[in-house]
């Protein structure tokens, strides 16, 4: 029998300082068996980074959430799509391949990829030139020390304040918080 996903549940109060948002979001987080707390907490902070895309890209007509993720390789981890249906933003976490992200600049109007992990310098060196002809791609770096406080923050229930000022997402609850400054490599 397969195994089933873990869900999550997140209460976030946003205040994006940078792009004058002020909002509540009720999140659902459905953690494939194969990813970690630290994946999945990364998927919530790159959704607190761009949930202002909301309002600034779609004037309020549009929904911010979480892809199909892990068990579903062809959907983002969090994309931005307006009530046309048409894909704004197209999130990846994580080190994807080329081929992936070049489909999903096809399919979106941008593309967002944060990496994180100790590997994702390497990752970058390697995919960097490949990477050069994606005019709607743009890739953050998160560092290792920040991704792994941000897994010390998921519970099964969880209600979180966070805060983005200056590019820095500075995330909290009752017991720990962590600021990420995610550094731009494209």
């Amino acid at each position: 029998m397969a195994l089933r996903s873990t869900i999550f549940k997140a209460d976030v109060a946003l205040a994006d300082i940078d792009h004058g948002c002020y909002t509540d979001l009720t999140l659902t987080l459905a953690r494939h068996p194969s990813e970690t707390d630290q994946r999945m907490m990364v998927r919530l902070a790159a959704l607190a980074l761009n949930a202002h895309q909301v309002q600034d890209l779609c004037g309020g007509d549009a929904r911010i959430g979480f892809g199909a993720g892990l068990s579903s390789p062809d959907e983002p981890d969090v994309q931005l799509v307006d009530f046309t249906g048409r894909t704004r933003l197209w999130i990846e976490v994580g080190q994807p391949d080329d081929k992936p992200l070049a489909k999903a600049c096809s399919q979106a109007d941008a593309v967002i990829v944060y990496a994180y992990g100790p590997a994702a310098e390497v990752w970058w060196r390697g995919i960097e030139g490949k990477l050069t002809r994606l005019d709607k791609l743009s890739v953050w770096r998160i560092l290792s020390a920040d991704a792994q406080v941000l897994a010390e923050l998921a519970q099964r229930s969880m209600a979180l304040q966070a805060t983005v000022q200056e590019g820095v997402l500075s995330l909290s609850s009752a017991t720990a918080s962590v600021s990420i400054e995610p550094l731009r490599w494209k």
